[in-house]
């Protein structure tokens, strides 16, 4: 596995998005570069188990919801059913297409792929410990870490019955009832898929509320319409544990134990409500249901165990993050991080622009010298059962930072005109944050069709400092959904 020449100028540990893109551009500029992947599959958490087949998955989702609604359109269409397994072959397959194109993409730019576990070993030194125990050294001047992250499994009794996200892609037939335990974007985009192709799914949420980090409006609305296809929701919970059921009697394996209780002081500080009814007044109530499939779906962790970051001196945070600053500088001297391993904005987009920007200011000359991502205004989509679209700060926070005589919204709720002809009206939701006295655009949450289409144009025109005015300014397109944002009183 050893490639001709050990010394590097530049030594990426990890083959995700973000270190991809870092050692691609650094070669571009001449740098003798070699990146390192244990997984063998490049394209890291995104391609394979991630953004992409999980779009493959909403695709099909709406392909199924447009059957049902195409003969609202005099169409004579009718949904015989869905064959998970066709799906996962057909997305499998071009999921390693493109794993051989990220192969292929690196040797076109002279970087060094090689396959094995990459940590510190002191110095400008990583050593790489192959699938067969082969152990070499390699050295560089600069390396970056872009391991990225993983799912995180709750510590309680039986939690091994459970999956996460990534085993959500290995799964060859379609559960027939599913509990979803976690209440952010992940756990909302697989409720919505299951849901949509058929499956019984009752998603867990430790509040009385989903998407609490996302703008209120996004979270109402997402809700409310995931009730209305069918999806059922256990609030103010915490999971205690999972038993496997004994007997061919009960056709479901799994019985999933819950306790309710209201959230927590720490919750609402999260933009969570706390509920003054029955779950705060009955104290703590013991729930349980069978299911066949229980998905974690509870948050994140950096993949940062052997990686010898003690030995080298790079600093983790409480959270197990390595801290590193504006730069992606760790403090060490040579050495960078970025993406998910950081847990800052964990996002493919933003781990991509950060590890181009490292690599113009390290090997692109004196005009990249102060080259650095800025981590404000980065939008970002939700893939649920209504597509969402957030940038900048919401409503909430807004006010936290400017003070709220400082803070107007402009908010609209309609239905998409797609819903004409049908006999139930998804909702699309529309907020616009502004900083007064100049109505500067600073959030912009949008939710509903089309939404995730829309929002990058508005994302070009937050950055360059848009204000209400320059949004008025704008002659609508009709008829569409995106009007709307142009036409807010």
């Amino acid at each position: 596995m050893s490639p001709i020449n050990k010394v590097f100028d530049y030594i990426v540990i990890g083959g995700g998005s973000g270190g991809l893109a870092s050692a691609r551009r650094a070669a571009s500029y001449g740098a003798k570069v070699a990146l390192i992947e244990s997984s063998g599959r490049l394209g890291g958490t995104c391609v394979n188990v991630g953004c992409v087949p999980k779009k493959v998955m909403f695709n099909a989702a709406g392909i199924r919801a447009a059957i049902e609604d195409s003969k609202h359109y005099g169409f004579s269409t009718e949904y015989k059913g869905f064959n998970w397994g066709i799906l996962k072959k057909s997305r499998d397959e071009y999921i390693k297409r493109l794993n051989g194109i990220y192969e292929n993409n690196l040797k076109k730019d002279n970087v060094t792929y090689i396959s094995g576990f990459g940590k510190l070993a002191g110095g400008n030194k990583v050593k790489v410990i192959s699938a067969d125990k082969n152990e070499e050294i390699y050295e560089a001047k600069k390396i970056l870490i872009a391991v990225g992250g993983k799912p995180t499994v709750p510590k309680i009794s039986g939690a091994e019955y459970g999956i996460t996200s990534d085993e959500f892609f290995e799964l060859e037939t379609q559960p027939k009832k599913v509990a979803i335990v976690g209440s952010g974007y992940i756990g909302v985009e697989l409720a919505g898929v299951f849901r949509e192709l058929g499956s019984e799914v009752v998603l867990l949420t430790r509040t009385d509320t989903i998407l609490r980090h996302h703008d209120e409006i996004i979270g109402s609305t997402m809700m409310e319409e995931m009730t209305r296809i069918g999806i059922k929701f256990a609030i103010n919970t915490r999971v205690m544990e999972v038993e496997k059921n004994q007997g061919a009697e009960n056709s479901l394996p799994y019985k999933l134990k819950w306790k309710v209780v209201p959230p927590t002081a720490e919750d609402a500080l999260d933009g969570a409500s706390v509920q003054e009814g029955a779950a705060a007044a009955s104290g703590v109530e013991i729930a349980s249901d069978d299911f066949d499939c229980i998905i974690w779906a509870v948050g994140r962790e950096s993949k940062i165990k052997n990686l010898g970051l003690d030995e080298a001196g790079v600093k983790v945070d409480r959270k197990n993050l390595i801290i590193a600053d504006e730069y992606q500088y760790t403090g060490v001297e040579g050495i960078f991080a970025l993406g998910d391993v950081c847990g800052k904005l964990e996002l493919t987009p933003v781990a991509i622009a950060a590890g181009r920007r490292l690599s113009d200011r390290l090997f692109g000359g004196p005009q990249y010298v102060n080259s650095k991502l800025e981590y404000e205004l980065v939008p970002t989509v939700i893939f649920g059962v209504l597509p969402a679209g957030t940038n900048g700060l919401t409503e909430r926070e807004a006010i936290k930072k400017y003070g709220k005589d400082k803070i107007k919204t402009y908010v609209t709720r309609f239905s998409n005109m797609y819903n004409a002809m049908l006999p139930y009206k998804p909702p699309t939701a529309m907020k616009l944050v502004v900083l007064l006295p100049t109505e500067q655009v600073v959030g912009l949450h949008i939710i509903g069709r089309g939404c995730d289409e829309m929002l990058q144009g508005f994302g070009v025109a937050m950055k360059m400092g848009a204000t209400k005015k320059d949004f008025d300014n704008c002659v609508a397109i009709h008829p569409t959904s995106s009007e709307e944002l142009v036409t807010l009183r």
